[in-house]
Parts: C-alpha cells; structure tokens; sequence
C-alpha cells in the first residue's frame, strides 16, 4: 500500500506534468497565465509535503499561505494585463505578441 507522501509526490509530478504542457503548447495568454498557476499550485503540495515529511508542518503551511497571497496579486496583475492586451491589440496570441516592437 503506498503511504500518503508518495501519494501527494504523484500529484505533484502530475500538477508539474500538466503546467510544463500547457506552457509549451498552450499560445493563449489567459491560459498561459492558468498554466502557471498550475505549476505554482504543484510547488505547494511539494513545500507541505516536504514540511509534513520533516515534521515542521507548521512552517511550511505558513510559507504556503504567504505564496497564495503573493501568487494571486501576480496571477490578478497577469489577467489585467491579458485583457488590456486583448482590448488594445485584439488579440491574445503569445506569438503575434511576440513580433510587436517599440
């Protein structure tokens, strides 16, 4: 019977999978954004997971929370910028964004 690290560590390896994927794939700017929260969300249960294993629980619940709070604000900043994006250029394509100078 696998234990519960192992289990959340297959989760992680999951969550990273399908963030890794849709960064490479995805050219969607507001899915591209999802992506990374994605990733970001597999590097928390790794830190729980990691402070579960060490038994400092309690500081690595601590540390989540402080991501959360800071990863929203980016991830809140990262929309708005997308929808600007969207309204001023018509478009939400990663690589015709790419191409624009100046």
């Amino acid at each position: 019977m696998p234990s519960t690290l192992n289990i959340i560590l297959l989760g992680v390896l999951g969550l990273l999978g399908i963030g890794i994927y849709g960064l490479l794939v995805i050219r969607n700017l507001i899915k591209v954004v999802v992506a990374l929260q994605i990733l970001v969300k597999a590097v928390l249960l790794a830190l729980v997971a990691a402070g579960h294993a060490s038994d400092q629980i309690n500081l690595a619940q601590s540390l989540v929370v402080t991501v959360i709070v800071a990863d929203t604000v980016v991830a809140v900043i990262g929309l708005a910028l997308a929808v600007q994006v969207q309204r001023h250029l018509g478009t939400l394509d990663v690589k015709e964004l790419s191409t624009l100078k100046g």
